[in-house]
């Protein structure tokens, strides 16, 4: 397999249009095409992942975190990123990152974060805005079911736990062929009436291109009439955190106790507490002081995140405890969550769980 074909399968998982607008994703250093002898996942990519990835023979280091954020003018090994990137294209090794895509991902940081929490009943805290679009088309009467069927092969159609959506509505559409064109009904130089139907479905935003061709491809006419659209509705199953419950309700010291053994956190900042039960509880993995104001809208009795500084944890409002566990803690099972797809998609492919330690930060 090539890298391409790898980060393939990563992007059906998690797309890369879903990755936040100031976020570095994709293939950071490498050739799409080199054949890949193994692949690495980590959470961060430091120098020490690469010596473990040139150890352990992966030429594909898959990490959460993108080594690469902002511009690099020059690359001369004076600084850590540097010194990995020289490193990994010394030793032919590409990098790969999915970063905020992930975090957007139904299935992602969030969701994982919610398993290992027990949560039930899940939903995504803060939708995405943005990310469905709208295709209304015209089609003959004839070929109305093919060209349905190649778009929802395309991927259109799908709303949340329901495939093959639709709407249809008949029309007549005219059309004056010139002495350039080629017809398919009508002829050149004459006004033509056919009886057609006007078809409208919904897709996401990272699926345009594959259902665009299908459209083109399936579609009978040599000059196809099409819009999309971008729809003002949120998409509720991509976005930033997830709210959950818990099967029963738990104290605030026995909620935080649960927490620091799942999350095998150090310790816990936490906002006052309000002496009520624990049931309902928000989740955004890394810096999640923007989501404050999101969790409290949902009525959330804790907020689970890292990253808070001293006056955001007045925004608790004594309306929620909020509660900072600490980045590497609320994403360090990511790479368990990648490695546990990749395996189910390509078993008999080696993938291996990074073993380095990458956490910027110790306790005393």
């Amino acid at each position: 397999m090539t890298v391409k074909d790898i980060t393939k399968i990563l992007e059906d998982f998690a797309p890369l249009s879903y990755a936040e607008d100031f976020d570095n994703v994709g293939l950071l250093v490498g050739n799409a095409s080199a054949e890949v002898s193994g692949v690495l996942v980590t959470l961060d990519t430091l120098e020490n992942v690469v010596d473990e990835a040139i150890a352990k023979k992966c030429n594909l280091i898959i990490s959460f975190h993108p080594i690469i954020f902002g511009g690099l003018k020059k690359i001369t090994g004076k600084n850590y990123v540097e010194r990995v990137v020289i490193k990994a294209i010394k030793n032919d090794i590409a990098i790969y990152s999915n970063h905020t895509a992930l975090d957007n991902a139904r299935h992602g940081v969030n969701a994982k974060i919610c398993e290992v929490l027990g949560l039930l009943n899940t939903q995504i805290l803060i939708p995405q805005k943005n990310t469905i679009k709208k295709l209304t088309t015209y089609i003959p009467n004839d070929n109305l079911e093919e060209v349905k069927n190649a778009l929802f092969a395309a991927g259109a159609g799908d709303i949340g736990n329901y495939s093959d959506c639709s709407f249809t509505v008949e029309g007549s559409g005219t059309y004056k062929a010139n002495a350039d064109a080629n017809p398919t009904k009508g002829s050149i130089g004459t006004t033509h009436t056919e009886n057609e139907i006007m078809l409208t479905c919904v897709f996401g935003k990272n699926e345009q291109s594959a259902v665009v061709n299908a459209l083109l491809s399936s579609h009978p006419y040599e000059e196809v009439a099409y819009d999309i659209q971008t729809i003002e509705n949120t998409n509720q199953y991509i976005g930033m955190g997830m709210v959950g419950e818990l099967d029963k309700e738990l104290s605030e010291t026995a909620f935080l106790n649960h927490l620091k053994l799942k999350m095998n956190a150090k310790l816990v900042r936490h906002s006052n507490f309000l002496n009520k039960p624990i049931k309902k509880v928000a989740v955004l993995g890394g810096s999640g002081s923007f989501a404050i104001g999101a969790a409290k809208a949902a009525g959330v009795d804790v907020f689970v995140t890292a990253d808070l500084k001293y006056h955001q944890f007045y925004e608790a409002e004594n309306q929620i405890v909020l509660a900072d566990i600490g980045h590497f803690e609320t994403e360090q099972f990511t790479k368990n969550l990648l490695v546990d797809y990749l395996t189910k998609k390509i078993p008999n492919f080696a993938i291996h769980l990074s073993e380095s330690i990458t956490n910027p930060i110790n306790y005393f």
